[in-house]
């Protein structure tokens, strides 16, 4: 035991100081506050000629960065195209200054941050909301010589993607997806369960907007509950409102049939004539099969 214990001591070994408040720190802050103001000549005075930005997300090797000129050109670019722009510290996180012993950086201070980059995009609306962490070098003049930036890019390829009109699949008023919607509907109003069910993968979940917590049902459970719903309920007729849509996604290869049906009941207990709107969204797999399915109304209105 004391041999392990000396050895684990034997293998630690300082290589430099640690700071939290620092002059590299004051230096980075400031030209951070110039940044978010939109001051284009006063972000430059913090940047040491030999400046340079690097993207810390980039698989592009041998990156050149961006130079003194083009970062500092791009504080007018970031205040013209986000409202509501800041970059502060992330919530109880801090800027750490390091010091190392190395000859190499004798003459270098880095600087660490953790910061909540926010803003909305002017032109397309997208939200910008994202923790951003940034590496900082920092010479003996207090000047930042580089910084190395880690965000998350898929925003920025939202903005870039929002930024034109697109497409995202098609749109039919007549499918086999949605005609398996109209059979398994009237299936249940006839109480053919059998036929209804079928049309369900094994696996499907099932969304009800008035559950409690948003629960999710398997099959079987929904099985039982509208066993339940039928003691409660006479079905008078089931009357399908406008038509339904079944939209086909580029992204995700997604398959959706929307749908709006009018529910004409009769509550058993009072004799209570009920007209409940639904609306229902199913989610198709390659094998037409229901994978997923929700549905919206009042449930207040049941009651």
């Amino acid at each position: 035991m004391v041999m392990i214990s000396f050895i684990s001591f034997s293998q630690k070994k300082t290589n430099g100081t640690i700071y939290v408040d620092h002059p590299a720190i004051a230096a980075v802050e400031a030209m951070t506050k110039a940044f978010v103001s939109g001051d284009v000549e006063k972000v430059a005075s913090y940047l040491a000629d030999d400046f340079k930005e690097f993207d810390g997300s980039s698989i592009r090797t041998n990156d050149k960065g961006t130079n003194k000129t083009s970062f500092s050109k791009s504080v007018k670019d970031w205040n013209d195209e986000l409202d509501y722009f800041s970059i502060a510290r992330s919530k109880g996180a801090y800027p750490d200054a390091l010091e190392y012993k190395d000859e190499s950086q004798k003459d270098l201070v880095w600087v660490q941050t953790w910061e909540d980059l926010k803003g909305v995009h002017k032109k397309t609306g997208v939200k910008v909301n994202m923790p951003m962490h940034r590496l900082f070098v920092v010479n003996k003049d207090n000047k930042i010589k580089s910084i190395t930036t880690y965000l998350n890019n898929s925003v920025m390829d939202e903005i870039g993607n929002s930024s034109a009109d697109r497409s995202n699949g098609t749109i039919y008023n007549h499918h086999e997806n949605i005609n398996t919607v109209r059979k398994m509907i009237y299936a249940f109003e006839n109480n053919d369960f059998e036929k209804c069910y079928a049309v369900y993968d094994k696996g499907a979940r099932f969304n009800d907007t008035n559950a409690p917590d948003n629960k999710q049902m398997t099959l079987d459970e929904v099985k039982v509950n509208d066993q339940g719903f039928l003691k409660a309920f006479e079905i008078t007729s089931i009357e399908m409102v406008g038509y339904p849509d079944y939209l086909h996604y580029e992204m995700d290869d997604a398959r959706v049939v929307m749908s709006w049906w009018r529910y004409n009941l009769v509550r058993k207990s009072d004799k209570k004539v009920i007209a409940l709107p639904v609306h229902l969204m199913d989610n198709f797999n390659a094998d037409g099969k229901i994978i997923s399915e929700t549905a919206y109304y009042n449930g207040a209105s049941l009651k």
